[in-house]
């Protein structure tokens, strides 16, 4: 705007004008409509340099606000905090999700110290809010500073491809989306703003509303796909057709993070045999988050089970990896939500108490025919326990590769885990989906009651 705006008709006009900000407000809610909050708030002689909206998601309340880079390049100033700040303050008055659109260069320097306070009050309201009402970030251009910081308190980061998510501006990175993504920062990456807005649509459509609102049904489809030979299978043949949103798949690749429904319900997916390679520090980290989350909507957290264990090697004890498997079994031990595992292959020591142990870390425990429960690798096993038999072996190997077989089915095998009180019980491959969905309806009503403290001390 410029510096002689001044009557109500010019604001009134400039307020309403088509902007960018305000076509991804139409992208995200129902119809392309929504409900400005503020449109006449000033900065100067300029307007706020932000649009804040309320309106529906697929028929659900939503609250958002939308940066505008076209007014003083979207410069976060008194105003335009006190505006997002009004959004989140009635997100929490009402428990109604907020999504923030994120497109600015930063503070306003023309007034850093004021917009350096707004921000810190902003961090507030979103630490607040957290694991209250779903929160989304979708950044759809610059996104600097303490801006990221902000984005980042999110539940749910998304980016698109061409946007930039930093803190250091002058840092020696050519691909800021496909950074975000591969270091956890981002969820999602989309290819343009309107597709970010649809994933953001469809993930609030998928989760509560609040902490206290049961998690949605839908009308669903069965699968119909049969196997649990790796995380692609499992979701193919369990969950709901087409149900399933992936989440941080460029972090923490060896394991499978997703929400999806399961008769008509939705659900937390986490398996752990995306690849063949052991879990590593980002693969812990990504999973503890996501549980988390899921707990903090109480929605169901069902893990597959299928891993060698933890990468463990002098660089991952120098760098201190037991942190990160401390850090994932806090995550699962402490989440009151509905947890069940499958443990549809291998589930070798601090990687079966982490995701299925029995009395904190799972409710119900499944394993399929084929499930291998044991405190070693068996191979490992296998030098304590037949060193001798091994050193006069020919053929090294092959004489260690058949007793741990032997070992596997003699020693660990899903029968003997379940005449141990490992497992509940032992499901066919076909199976397995009615086997959850019994499961989720009839923990339904669980309830924990926990120690009296502020919070847990998780490891981070």
């Amino acid at each position: 705007m410029s510096e002689t705006v001044k009557s109500f008709a010019e604001i009134k006009a400039a307020a309403n004008a088509a902007s960018e900000a305000r076509k991804r407000l139409t992208y995200l809610f129902d119809d392309s409509k929504f409900t400005e909050l503020d449109p006449y708030a000033m900065t100067g002689s300029d307007l706020s340099g932000v649009v804040t909206a309320f309106g529906y998601v697929n028929n659900n309340p939503v609250y958002a606000f939308s940066q505008d880079i076209s007014v003083r390049k979207g410069a976060m100033t008194e105003t335009h905090a006190k505006k997002i700040s009004k959004v989140f303050s009635l997100a929490a008055k009402t428990g109604v999700p907020v999504v923030g659109i994120y497109d600015s260069f930063g503070a306003d320097v023309s007034d850093s110290s004021a917009a350096l306070t707004a921000y810190g009050y902003l961090l507030s309201k979103v630490s607040n809010l957290s694991g209250v009402v779903v929160q989304i970030a979708v950044v759809a251009g610059t996104c600097a500073g303490c801006a990221a910081m902000l984005a980042e308190s999110a539940d749910l980061t998304i980016v698109t491809k061409d946007s930039e998510l930093y803190v250091a501006a002058n840092a020696d990175v050519k691909d800021f989306a496909e950074n975000a993504a591969k270091n956890g920062t981002a969820c999602a990456v989309c290819d343009d703003d309107k597709a970010a807005c649809e994933l953001a649509k469809e993930l609030i459509s998928k989760l509560p509303q609040n902490n206290l609102s049961p998690v949605p049904m839908y009308e669903f489809d069965e699968p119909s796909f049969v196997g649990a030979d790796n995380a692609e299978d499992a979701v193919k043949s369990v969950f709901d057709a087409d149900s399933a949103v992936e989440l941080y798949p460029d972090y923490g690749k060896a394991s499978y993070t997703a929400l999806a429904t399961l008769g008509g319900a939705t659900v937390g997916v986490v398996a752990t045999n995306k690849t063949d390679d052991k879990l590593t520090s980002a693969d812990c980290s990504k999973i503890a988050r996501f549980v988390r989350f899921c707990d903090a909507f109480a929605v169901p957290v069902i893990t597959f089970v299928d891993t060698a264990g933890f990468e463990a090697n002098d660089a991952t004890e120098v760098q201190g990896a037991v942190k990160d498997m401390a850090k994932l079994a806090h995550a699962f031990a402490e989440a009151t939500t509905i947890k069940l595992a499958v443990v549809t292959g291998k589930a070798y020591g601090p990687s079966f108490v982490a995701l299925a142990g029995r009395g904190a870390n799972a409710d119900l425990v499944f394993a399929t025919e084929n499930a291998v429960i044991s405190a070693l690798d068996p191979i490992t096993a296998v030098e304590f326990l037949e060193h001798d038999e091994l050193k006069g072996a020919s053929d090294l190997t092959a004489k260690r590769n058949e007793l741990a077989a032997k070992y596997a089915k003699e020693n660990a095998s899903a029968v003997i885990a379940a005449a141990n009180g490992c497992v509940d019980n032992i499901v066919e491959n076909s199976g397995i989906r009615a086997a959850l969905i019994d499961a989720v309806e009839i923990m339904a009503g669980k309830r924990v009651t926990r120690l009296p403290k502020k919070h847990s001390n998780i490891q981070l």
